[in-house]
């Protein structure tokens, strides 16, 4: 079996040498995205612009909050990953609506396809508290 890359956070493994190593695109995809999404913006050198810099919007209002995230996901899985179709960003799933404007806590799931490698997945992004 053969390794595509680093699991991070790095964690020491003997199987592949020192540290624990990623074996599927799946999972390598998952792991790129998770850092899309949690990289903010400016802190990547030599790339100012990647990512989205989900942290960035822990205290905003809710409903701006919710169009600013779906817009800069799009935004940096169009520009970075674009390989990744059919994106879906969706916000408290499995809560009911009449409990949405005042709750405080704010998850995201993403479901997205890359149809070259013949993968669909989903990514539980943040659960967070908001302001």
């Amino acid at each position: 079996m053969k390794a595509i890359g680093p699991q991070i956070p790095l964690q020491r493994d003997e199987v592949f040498g020192q540290f624990s190593l990623i074996t599927t695109y799946r999972e390598e995809i998952k792991q790129n995205f998770k850092n899309l999404l949690l990289t903010a913006p400016g802190e990547k050198m030599m790339n100012p612009d990647f990512g989205v810099g989900l942290r960035n919007f822990l205290f905003d209002p809710r409903q701006a909050t919710i169009i600013n995230i779906r817009q800069k996901i799009q935004e940096q899985v169009t520009k970075y990953m674009p390989f990744i179709v059919n994106l879906k960003v969706n916000f408290d799933r499995n809560k009911p609506e009449d409990t949405l404007p005042d709750s405080n806590i704010l998850s995201l799931t993403i479901i997205y396809d890359v149809p070259s490698l013949n993968i669909s997945s989903e990514l539980l992004a943040i659960k967070e508290e908001l302001n």
